[in-house]
């Protein structure tokens, strides 16, 4: 039987579970959200664990701001085994603090590194390629699909990018949308807002046409080199940037 234990979904609770487990010299076969459908050869744990919202802090302050970084980076990937990664990185942390990471030779290192990076290529790649239009009630409105849940990444990044604006991103892989409200953003599931999102201005319709007119009027088709332009901007993302979306 493999023994799993569940936590409700968040990565403080994750965080909570990890600490529990180890405090208490628990060794998980796996760490699974609360949305895991059980198997006959699983050993289910739900625990109880009151929910210390300083842990983040604590771990800060504990392995440093680098650590926790990555962490939450495998966290936000789709890894089969995210959490078993982050508990293993966590339990090296204690014995080795900031410098962990340092420690190629152990598998969770050399393994959340990987995911982490993987992530952080892709949050940053989604950075450039998110396209905003604008909506009848001067909203600026954008899709993305990723890999991996890097929504908190990106609107971090325009939080500061875009501070004067209001704007929302819509996850569509995960049915989540990022609001901004000049201040602080927040997200929630789309169901919430169903029924309520505006479409696009006339104006915004203009400014597209006219950018890909633009776009096709200085492309040259000789040169045109699909694979080259799939190694920057890889085909997955197409559907939503204006200027390519008509080439899928």
């Amino acid at each position: 039987m493999n023994n799993i234990y569940i936590y409700e979904g968040d990565f403080i609770s994750l965080l909570n579970t990890i600490t529990y487990l180890i405090k208490n010299k628990k060794k998980p076969d796996n760490i699974k959200n609360d949305l895991y459908a059980q198997t006959l050869l699983d050993n289910i744990f739900n625990l109880s664990i009151p929910k210390n919202e300083k842990i983040i802090e604590e771990v800060r302050n504990h392995f440093g701001k680098y650590v926790l970084r990555i962490m939450y980076c495998i966290f936000l990937s789709e890894a089969e085994n995210k959490e078993l990664i982050i508990f293993y990185l966590f339990k090296n942390a204690l014995k080795y603090q900031d410098k962990v990471l340092y420690y190629r030779n152990l598998k969770c290192v050399s393994e959340g590194m990987k995911i982490a990076n993987y992530v952080i290529h892709e949050s940053h790649k989604m950075k450039g390629f998110l396209r905003f239009k604008e909506l009848e009630n001067k909203v600026l409105y954008a899709e993305m699909a990723p890999t991996n849940n890097i929504l908190f990444l990106v609107s971090k990044h325009f939080q500061n990018r875009l501070k004067n604006e209001y704007w929302m991103i819509k996850d569509v892989n995960r049915k989540l949308i990022s609001i901004y409200d000049k201040k602080n953003f927040f997200i929630v599931l789309e169901e919430e807002l169903k029924d309520t999102m505006e479409e696009e201005s006339e104006s915004e319709k203009m400014v597209e046409n006219l950018w890909i007119t633009f776009y096709k009027t200085i492309g040259i088709k000789e040169r045109k080199n699909d694979r080259c332009r799939m190694n920057f901007m890889p085909k997955k993302y197409w559907k939503y940037i204006t200027e390519v979306r008509e080439e899928i």
